[in-house]
């Protein structure tokens, strides 16, 4: 069971990841979502890291 939530929780900082990317690619990237984006990533680290 630990596994498969600490597998879903690098998923999701995964696609998170992915999502920064391609809004940064954008011709104008909007910085709200960036930062929004960046802070639910950080919030998905940390429950891997106390994981």
């Amino acid at each position: 069971m630990q596994n498969a939530h600490l597998s879903a929780l690098e998923a999701k900082h995964a696609s998170l990841d992915r999502k920064i990317s391609a809004e940064s690619q954008r011709p104008r990237p909007d910085q709200m979502i960036i930062a929004d984006l960046k802070r639910r990533k950080l919030k998905v680290k940390e429950e891997i890291a106390l994981s």
